[in-house]
């Protein structure tokens, strides 16, 4: 096997995020780009000779040729095998699933996840570890600083491979196979779940769901586990062909961006009785009930208070853990059920070592992502197969099984506001002005509320000690309410700042005030701490979740 080796020089800003390097497509397709990143990631590894590499991503504009070079510089690089999707397809979670089953060295996702795709779209691309979860910092941390010195790149000549097909291709001394995208994450989630008894509940004529995939790469895996395995009536997932642009569309599972399917839960003559959607990359969910749309952080509260009802997770749960901006009705739950819950810094990979160790078994971030201990990403649709086999064991509503959960727990009234395409100078300058007022915050009182206590979240993460600092900037009350202010790491062109919302309401006869009316004090008093009009010109968020 002949190695080409490619004479390079460093870009700059090769510094993944919290999911890894995303940029515009039009970044990625610079001559070099993906190749120095790609060739960072292989020398910051070791002992991959003669390993297995699993390869896939969500189907987005540019995957396909980002594939073939990546396989190339595999073979180069000296792994053995690589696994790859059908047509370049793997989910993130079916990603995960197939490195944890074929014990494989690790994986690259491609994926931008809820970004947009398309040619003037977003891409991305990650390293995920052996145990199926993102690299962590320490790793992410060694490639940016091997991308700012990189000076060649290696590669073997070879046509591409044909992805279309299932089987095993050779270039140079390394296998190519292509596998079914599905079946391995399809086999592990039916493992987990009790799928006698979601067929039959699918099967009456009385429950009517919908699955919209937003032209995403979850479509096939939907038709293939609802439609065919579980008997869902055909045509119950929508948006099934994943598009590299998406169709358009913005695969954001939310009320703004799945607002169709909002709409349609909310009309009786619909005949819907749930519905479901995922994001790009299949990892994120929205779940939607009559009239009524299951925010992320209560959904990861009932799957916790649920658990009972769920064969994988019948015998109980090691603990629970949630990124911090989220809210904290799963820590009510883990009280009553005598475990601990973990709060750490947003971002899956901090979840991965409380998963490793046995520590946690569900997890959950505010940005409709849940997960478990079967893979060690968050997961789209076992979030959906997870309620489906709430609502059949229940026989109840889905946005009755949340208000009654309400009613046992309380409510943690809580809202996100994006405001995205900040310029990047005036982002860094409002989070650097909230930081050096943080000592002087603690006791003052702001359009009538007292703040109690302010910091920057910092976390030492309880298995191996690392220390993750500056993780968002948290205003909290004396009643138990909170303001977060955090910038995102998943965008690709300027800021966007995130500024999360949460009241606990103890009294059901306030459960039903409507959330940004319940909300209306802290969201004055976010805009009065932070100056965020004043300094970025936003007069109102561009998205409210």
């Amino acid at each position: 096997m002949q190695v080409i080796r490619v004479p390079t020089e460093p870009f700059a800003g090769q510094k993944p995020g919290t999911s890894g390097l995303r940029k515009k497509v039009r970044v990625f397709r610079q001559e070099r780009y993906l190749e120095n990143f790609v060739q960072a990631i292989f020398d910051t590894v070791s002992g991959q000779q003669g390993q297995t590499l699993v390869l896939g991503g969500d189907g987005r504009y540019y995957n396909d040729v980002a594939i073939q070079t990546i396989l190339r510089m595999a073979a180069a690089a000296g792994f053995a095998r690589v696994l790859v999707g059908r047509d370049g397809i793997l989910s993130t979670p079916a990603a995960s699933a197939v490195i944890r089953k074929w014990r494989a060295f690790g994986g690259i996702i491609l994926s931008a996840s809820h970004n947009e795709g398309g040619p003037e779209g977003d891409f991305g691309i990650k390293y995920n570890l052996a145990n199926g979860g993102p690299a962590t910092e320490t790793f992410t941390d060694a490639v940016y600083r091997r991308t700012q010195e990189i000076s060649e790149y290696c590669l073997v000549d070879a046509p591409d491979v044909d992805l279309a097909r299932d089987g095993e291709t050779v270039i140079g001394d390394m296998v190519v196979q292509v596998i079914d995208p599905v079946a391995d994450y399809a086999g592990l989630l039916e493992s987990l779940f009790d799928f006698d008894r979601i067929a039959s509940l699918l099967a009456r004529p009385d429950f009517r769901m919908r699955f919209d995939a937003m032209h995403a790469v979850t479509g096939p895996y939907a038709r293939a586990i609802l439609e065919h395995r579980l008997g869902a009536p055909v045509g119950t997932v929508i948006h099934g062909i994943p598009l590299p642009d998406f169709n358009g569309g913005h695969p954001d599972p939310n009320p703004v961006h799945a607002a169709g399917l909002v709409q349609a839960l909310a009309d009786p003559g619909s005949g819907l009785s749930f519905g479901a959607a995922s994001d790009g990359d299949g990892d994120r969910n929205m779940i939607v009930g009559p009239n009524f749309v299951v925010s992320p952080s209560d959904s990861l509260a009932v799957l916790a208070a649920n658990h009972a009802l769920i064969p994988a997770y019948a015998g109980g749960l090691a603990g629970v853990a949630r990124s911090m901006p989220t809210s904290c009705a799963v820590d009510r739950v883990a009280a009553a059920l005598g475990i601990p819950c973990y709060e750490t810094p947003t971002g899956w990979k901090y979840f991965g070592s409380l998963l490793d160790a046995g520590m946690a078994t569900l997890c959950g971030e505010e940005s409709s992502g849940t997960g478990s201990n079967h893979v060690r990403e968050k997961d789209g649709l076992w979030a959906v197969l997870y309620w489906l086999n709430i609502l059949a064991v229940r026989n109840t509503p889905a946005d009755e099984i949340v208000r009654e959960h309400w009613q046992r727990f309380g409510r943690n009234v809580y809202s996100r506001h994006d405001y995205e395409g900040i310029d990047s100078a005036l982002a860094d300058r409002l989070i650097e002005g909230l930081r050096t007022r943080l000592a002087g915050l603690p006791g003052s009182e702001v359009c009538g509320q007292r703040i109690a206590g302010a910091d920057d979240f910092a976390y030492t993460d309880p298995v191996d000690g690392s220390r993750s600092e500056r993780q968002g900037i948290r205003i909290l009350l004396d009643d138990g309410s909170r303001v977060v202010f955090r910038l995102s790491g998943t965008g690709t062109e300027g800021a966007t700042l995130r500024v999360y919302l949460e009241r606990f309401v103890a009294d059901p006869g306030r459960h039903a005030v409507p959330t940004q009316e319940a909300l209306a004090p802290l969201i004055g008093l976010a805009d009065a701490v932070a100056g965020i009009g004043s300094i970025t010109g936003r007069l109102r968020p561009d998205v409210i979740t």
